[in-house]
């Protein structure tokens, strides 16, 4: 079929398929949002029988978004196959009609009928029309259509999700056409996310037409089913899972799956200069904790791709660590954010993770050695702040505690490497590491 979207050179690949990642990127951090505002016990006025629904929700909503995150390692995986950089930037949420064609906004929604729905319309299969309740008046209208003869990359309107990645395989194919596959995956696959490092069977290292087609193959159809058969991909699994909601809610209006979480800020984000702020200041300082995690998450994933000369052994330490920051210190504070309160502006509201990102540029850290240091200095800074979280909050000592371990662990491997990294003699301030040491955020531990 037709598409509007016109690839004529690499540019304009690495154009959208940075537009793409920061796609897989948003929906990912929507669907973790969602998840993370379930509830997840009986004292919070769930039956049995609700609960164990609600944890099965939980389950698919989490697997989706686990599948989301290697849509957004396979997209990394095509970027760096030609010569791109990697990206795991994207501007801050909600982004509405601003930055993506007007039908593509996202915005953090605990768990509802109204998610689910936003869901649905994102994931929805070619030919399926749906509205989206997020939808606003779009901000600017429809991009035109790129030419043939143009040179400069720039946003194009797409429709779906999939008609974006199937215009991204027609412009591979149209360079290898036009080049020839050498000449157009230049990239080193020792860059990119591998099966084997991941421990993820899904993943596909990208060095051909061939591997091009088996990547977006496994994102489409993942996401919306292949060629029409969605009823086991996201679209379909989240149909039912509506299904089950709406049914549950008629049998008993008062039935309510999520916790009363609302998507607010410490601070506004120069990109998202509206919507509420957080005045509690232990919330405050638990999603300043989330979302440094995050960003070192970024920092790490980054580095990964974009890697120096590291060996394959500490390759693998910047893929565990990424992968252990998200199930180990993400993953647990998520949830832990969404009992607690936004402030007195807001009663009976709580508070869910921003995910706020604080780079624009990206999170490239270009030199070996000092990438290491900036990794391992600021979860060394994550692990004292969470020390000070919990001495200042008995009630969250059980809930953080295990996480600020975890980051401890973390800066443990990161050290196992690094004397191999550089020839001087360099060794993490021990001010990080003893327990009477001044306190750099302030006042003493």
């Amino acid at each position: 079929m037709k598409r509007n979207i016109v690839i004529e050179h690499r540019d304009a690949l690495n154009y959208m398929l940075r537009e793409a990642a920061e796609i897989e990127h948003a929906i990912c951090c929507q669907y973790l949002f969602a998840a993370f505002s379930l509830k997840t016990s009986l004292d919070e006025g769930l039956s049995e029988s609700q609960l164990r629904m609600v944890e099965r929700w939980r389950q698919t909503i989490l697997e989706i978004a686990t599948q989301e995150m290697l849509h957004l390692a396979l997209v990394n995986n095509m970027l760096i196959a030609i010569g791109g950089s990697p990206c795991f930037q994207r501007p801050n949420l909600p982004q509405q009609g601003r930055r993506y064609p007007p039908g593509v906004q996202f915005a953090l929604v605990p768990f509802s009928e109204r998610a689910l729905r936003h869901f649905l319309y994102l994931e929805r299969p070619e030919g399926i029309t749906l509205d989206d309740p997020e939808l606003t008046e779009s901000l600017r209208e429809s991009e035109p259509i790129v030419s043939e003869q143009d040179i400069v990359p720039r946003p194009q309107d797409f429709s779906t999700v999939g008609e974006l990645y199937r215009s991204i395989e027609d412009g591979f194919e149209r360079l290898v056409e036009r080049h020839g596959e050498e000449w157009v995956f230049i990239g080193d696959e020792y860059a990119q996310a591998s099966p084997q490092t991941f421990q993820w069977p899904e993943l596909v290292v990208v060095k051909d037409l061939e591997s091009v087609t088996h990547a977006i193959d496994e994102i489409v159809e993942q996401g919306e089913g292949p060629r029409g058969k969605w009823r086991d991909a996201h679209y379909g699994r989240l149909l039912v899972v509506l299904g089950e909601l709406l049914t549950e809610k008629k049998a008993g209006p008062d039935f309510e799956p999520a916790r009363p979480v609302i998507a607010a800020h410490c601070r506004h984000p120069v990109d998202t200069p509206e919507g509420p702020l957080i005045s509690d200041p232990t919330t405050a300082r638990v999603m300043d904790a989330f979302n440094v995690a995050y960003e070192v998450l970024l920092y790490t994933l980054t580095r990964y791709f974009a890697h120096g000369h590291e060996d394959e052994d500490q390759l693998q330490t910047l893929a565990s660590v990424a992968v252990r920051l998200m199930v180990e210190v993400v993953a647990p504070l998520g949830p832990v954010l969404t009992t607690l309160p936004v402030g007195s502006e807001y009663p009976g509201k709580t508070a869910g993770p921003s995910f706020e990102v604080f780079y624009s540029s990206g999170f490239i850290l270009p030199h070996t050695w000092q990438a290491w240091v900036v990794l391992h200095e600021r979860l060394s800074e994550l692990e004292m702040f969470l020390g000070r979280v919990i001495r200042e909050t008995d009630a969250l000592g059980d809930r953080l505690a295990p996480v600020q371990a975890a980051v401890a662990s973390l800066i443990h491997a990161l050290e196992q490497q690094m004397p191999r990294l550089q020839e001087r003699d360099v060794r993490p301030p021990q001010a990080w590491l003893a327990p009477s040491a001044p306190d750099a955020l302030g006042g003493t531990k």
